[in-house]
């Protein structure tokens, strides 16, 4: 009886250091830098967006957070990069709602969101803007338009991947209208911007936040926007809703997840230092000024949103009939 007691004995000692070991290890999260993979190429959005948000991140964490671009494979290669790392809380993966698009498009994306990814938060979401080359014959959506429907797959337009926000949000409102423009597939909106400024790709949604120093400059030309009114910085662009496509609208969601197995204090810590991120001044000065709206979901909020969006996007690529890659 006295064995059994001490062993009894020694096994509550051991749960109990076990315990205390781990949450000192969470209360010590991160002991060295955090490393968010960008699945897109630099220069777009998501990536500006990430970069902004890390900043303060670090500053909240204490420690140095690490913006790292992996482009290619339509945001598969940074998609998968993360789901195979550790689920340590030490790399992350920055994505656009393509995250809950691919496994709509792809026969085998390589990955199950719900599954493999638990989710840190929200940044914000945007609606895009159509531009075009300042040398483009459109001075109007309506002239795109009447072009693609006089020259049918002559007319281009430019997107960050198959499968990808731009992609969808495009075809969306092509398959409205009943037009076909070649679609020609970037490693990201950054990717394309030389082609489409150039005028060797007729048009491309790009968000306000990532092309307005380009409209600024000169280099490129907003036609519409896809929000449900104007937005403030561009009070002249009509949106796509009063240019021949009544009820459209698209917004594109921006978000951060771990490696499903995380542990739920390290996704607590992260998510709490995202949400003071965009709570600064500084972040949502940017977000204003850049057309962003911040949204704040805890990760359980956050995770049931990716379970509704994975259903969207399902219905969506359906809808359109667009082809699995």
């Amino acid at each position: 009886m006295k064995t059994f007691k001490l062993l009894r004995g020694v096994v509550a000692l051991v749960a109990a250091v076990a315990v205390s070991h781990t949450a000192l290890a969470a209360d010590a999260f991160p002991t060295r830098p955090v490393r968010i993979i960008v699945n897109t190429a630099p220069g777009g959005l998501t990536d500006i967006t990430t970069r902004l948000v890390a900043q303060h991140m670090g500053d909240a964490l204490k420690q140095s957070v690490i913006v790292d671009n992996r482009a290619g494979g339509d945001g598969l290669i940074g998609i998968r990069a993360v789901k195979s790392a550790p689920a340590d809380g030490y790399t992350l993966l920055a994505t656009a709602g393509t995250i809950a698009l691919q496994m709509a498009v792809r026969e085998d994306p390589g990955y199950d969101l719900v599954k493999d990814f638990t989710g840190v938060g929200l940044m914000g979401r945007s609606p895009y803007l159509m531009v075009v080359a300042p040398t483009a014959p459109y001075k109007t959506l309506g002239e795109y338009v009447a072009a693609a429907k006089a020259n049918p797959g002559k007319i281009t337009y430019a997107s960050a991947g198959v499968g990808t926000a731009v992609h969808l949000a495009t075809e969306r409102w092509l398959h409205q209208l009943g037009i076909k423009p070649m679609h020609v597939p970037y490693k990201g909106n950054g990717a394309a911007m030389p082609d489409v400024m150039a005028g060797r790709v007729d048009m491309i949604l790009e968000a306000y936040g990532s092309s307005s120093g380009k409209l600024k400059g000169g280099q490129l030309r907003a036609l519409g926007v896809t929000s449900t009114s104007r937005i403030s910085a561009l009070p002249d662009v009509p949106t796509f809703a009063e240019s021949g496509a009544p009820g459209y609208s698209y917004y594109t969601w921006l978000c951060i997840v771990a490696p499903a197995g995380t542990p739920k204090d390290v996704v607590a810590k992260l998510s709490e230092a995202l949400r003071g991120a965009i709570g600064t001044k500084a972040v949502k000065d940017r977000f204003r000024d850049d057309g962003m709206e911040a949204m704040n979901l805890t990760p359980d909020e956050f995770n049931q949103f990716l379970l509704r969006e994975v259903t969207q996007a399902q219905t969506a690529v359906t809808e359109l009939g667009l082809p699995k890659q």
